[in-house]
This record gives structure tokens, C-alpha cells and sequence, in this order.
């Protein structure tokens, strides 16, 4: 029997689930431990904030990224397509929880709208056209696979119960071959913060990908909130120098400049 069809998904949503605890103080201990004579008991002695920023500031005005690799910060992100998946997994000092199609039934799969498409009524007639018409041919697959492995099952000695368990997830392993890229999923995400700084090098720069600069802004403005000194730099190229893409710049650096400010001070 086919499930309801649930359609066009909202935007993505970034929730910041955890992270190092006061991870300014921890990146200070670390560069701390670099730089003095003082043991391990000793690290966060007289370590305050106003000491604690300064040793952050230090190591962005030298280059020193290393100690900033011990506060970690973990992302629930939901709302995004497929598509991004296949982006965001290639930022690989990170690690990742990602909803199962093998395991889970898009029976009613939501998904996500290009805004150019979206903008276009003709384009968004045919596009969730389309996205329906997948809809029907995963349930058809799933039930067409379902009974045929029910009879295997049967077959090889399962009760019917056991059989038919056991076929609706063997069923929906090959079914899902025919989902879009834009079908929705859900992840749990976790990086350092070295990491976080080259992913928003790369991802909120305008030249990125309209999906995944919209997460990484999202992320952007929530660590900012927790840890202001840490990612006071953070951001494309150009908010702190010159634009690193060259003849494929889009020109704006001023507005990218007041954009990342803006997202900063309202994390």
C-alpha cells in the first residue's frame, strides 16, 4: 500500500547539540603548555578569560592552528538534501551520523527545492511533478521486492512474521537506487574547530553552493555565540584579506564582509 506523499521540505536547520566545554579556556591550556614552563596541574592557573583570549588571539596572529584542534563541536542538521551529503562528506576531519535509507522507509520522503526552481512556477509544477512520480515507483519497487523476498523467506523455513520483517528491509535496500538527490535526510555532524575554520574558508564564501553555504553560515553564527575569540576570523578570505578565488571572485568582498559581521553578532 503506498504511504502518503509528503513533498516539498522546509529550510535546513542547524541546532549546535554540544561541544568542548568553555573551549576558548581549553585551546588556551593547550598553547599554554607550548609556550611555558608550567606542568599540567598548573595549565589553567590564573588562566581568565581576558588571558584565555589573549592566548587565542596569539595563535591566529602566528599561525599557530594546532592547539585549537582540542575544541570540538557537534551539529544536529536537518532539512538538507542527498546532494549535500555527497558535499559536506568531503570535508573529511570530521565525523559523521547520517539517517540510513537502507534501514529507514522513505515512505513519505520529503525533499528539497533548488530556490531557482522554486522562483520559476512552471519549473516547480514540473519539478514536484517529478518528485511524486519517484515517490510511486519507491513504493511500487519496495512492495514488488517485499513480496518476492517474502516467499524466500517462507521458503527457507521463516514464519510469517519473521519472513516479512525481514523482506521489507531487504526490500527497501534496492528500492532506494531510485531515489533524487534532492530527497531530505537529517545528520549529526562533529568537527574541531581547525577543521570548522577551513569549512567556513570554503563553504561561506559566495562562490559556494547555495545548500551548503546556508548550513555553513547557520554554523557559523552558533559557534560564534560560544566561542566569539575562536572564530573572530572565521569566515571566507576575504573578510579578513584579499579574495583567495582569483579571476572567479564575485566581487562583493564588502558585502561578504558585513554579512559574516552580521551573522557573528547574532549567533
Amino acid at each position: 500500500m503506498e504511504n502518503e506523499f509528503k513533498g516539498e521540505h522546509e529550510m535546513a536547520k542547524v541546532i549546535l547539540l554540544a561541544h568542548t566545554p568553555n573551549p576558548e579556556q581549553t585551546v588556551a591550556a593547550a598553547a599554554k603548555l607550548c609556550y611555558s614552563s608550567s606542568d599540567i596541574t598548573g595549565l589553567t592557573d590564573s588562566l581568565t578569560d581576558e588571558k584565555a583570549a589573549a592566548f587565542v588571539e596569539m595563535l591566529s596572529e602566528i599561525g599557530h592552528e594546532s592547539p585549537i584542534e582540542h575544541a570540538s563541536f557537534t551539529f544536529g542538521i536537518e532539512g538538507v538534501s542527498r546532494s549535500l551529503l555527497a558535499q559536506i562528506t568531503r570535508h573529511r576531519m570530521a565525523s559523521f551520523s547520517v539517517k540510513s535509507q537502507r534501514y529507514v522507509r522513505e515512505g513519505s520522503f520529503g525533499y528539497v527545492t533548488p530556490p531557482e526552481i522554486a522562483a520559476d512556477p512552471e519549473a516547480k509544477r514540473i519539478y514536484d511533478e517529478i518528485m511524486a512520480e519517484d515517490q510511486r515507483k519507491y513504493d511500487r519497487l519496495a512492495e514488488i521486492l517485499k513480496e518476492k523476498h517474502i516467499k524466500t523467506f517462507m521458503a527457507e523455513g521463516k514464519d510469517e512474521k519473521t519472513a516479512t520483517r525481514l523482506a521489507e528491509k531487504k526490500a527497501i535496500e534496492d528500492a532506494r537506487f531510485v531515489l533524487p538527490n534532492s530527497c531530505e535526510t537529517q545528520m549529526v555532524m562533529t568537527m574541531n574547530a581547525r577543521s570548522l575554520k577551513n569549512f567556513f574558508r570554503i563553504r561561506c564564501c559566495n562562490r559556494a553552493q547555495w545548500e551548503i553555504r546556508d548550513i555553513a553560515d547557520q554554523m557559523l553564527a552558533l559557534v560564534s555565540a560560544v566561542a566569539p575569540e575562536l572564530f573572530k576570523n572565521a569566515g571566507p578570505a576575504c573578510v579578513c584579506g584579499a579574495c583567495s578565488e582569483g579571476k572567479m571572485s564575485c566581487g562583493r568582498a564588502d558585502e561578504v564582509r558585513r554579512h559574516i559581521g552580521e551573522l557573528k553578532n547574532n549567533g
